[in-house]
């Protein structure tokens, strides 16, 4: 079986670009999930990994590296059970795939890959360094818009935060509380309060 794997970041986030020739394969399966989640723990991770145990998976094709993932290690471990099951993965952007013809590891492809992983793991460490910067910058401002000491915020205003609404989305989609977490890289107290308001929402 051929099978296309998808990932993006958030439920605003469009699939197209990832879904080229998408009708040249058996299954499209598709993960709403951060890339530093690791392969084995997201939804559709598993069930990749579902057919790969039952002999099922022939190629897996992703669209570009940062797919698989951005943690470098989790990269070279994922390719690298695909590797020794003999599976091939087949990056479709860059024109890359972990094995040949007779199935054996490509080592010019290796080495590609390999380097893109790193670059796509220093991008989320330097997205997550901007992040902060700018959180620093806007503190030495006094124009860091954070809660006060003290004060009480309503639960619409709880309710629609950006990562709290997506939180919201994957509950109302049947993903568990710790999985949610991990998505929206939320505190599972921040998720067990969503899901409260939720609640208090639905009965008023």
């Amino acid at each position: 079986m051929k099978v296309l794997y998808v990932r993006i970041s958030s439920i605003d986030q469009r699939t197209d670009r990832q879904r080229v020739n998408e009708n040249d394969f058996d299954l499209v399966i598709e993960d709403v999930v951060s890339g530093s989640v690791p392969f084995q723990e997201r939804e559709g991770g598993r069930r990749v990994l579902e057919l790969l145990n039952k002999n099922h998976l022939s190629e897996l094709s992703v669209w570009q590296i940062d797919r698989i993932g951005r943690d470098i290690r989790d990269i070279i471990n994922t390719l690298h059970l695909f590797s020794t099951r003999k599976v091939c993965v087949h990056f479709i952007n860059q024109g890359l795939k972990t094995l040949d013809a007779e199935g054996n590891e490509n080592p010019v492809s290796k080495m590609v890959i390999n380097l893109l992983g790193i670059v796509a793991d220093m991008e989320r460490t330097q997205i997550l360094e901007r992040q902060r910067q700018g959180i620093a910058v806007a503190k030495a401002r006094n124009v860091y818009k954070g809660r006060k000491v003290g004060s009480k915020e309503d639960v619409l205003s709880f309710l629609s935060k950006p990562r709290n609404k997506r939180a919201i989305q994957l509950l109302k989609n049947g993903y568990k509380a710790v999985e949610v977490s991990k998505i929206t890289e939320l505190h599972p107290n921040t998720i067990t309060k969503i899901k409260k308001c939720m609640n208090l929402s639905v009965v008023n």
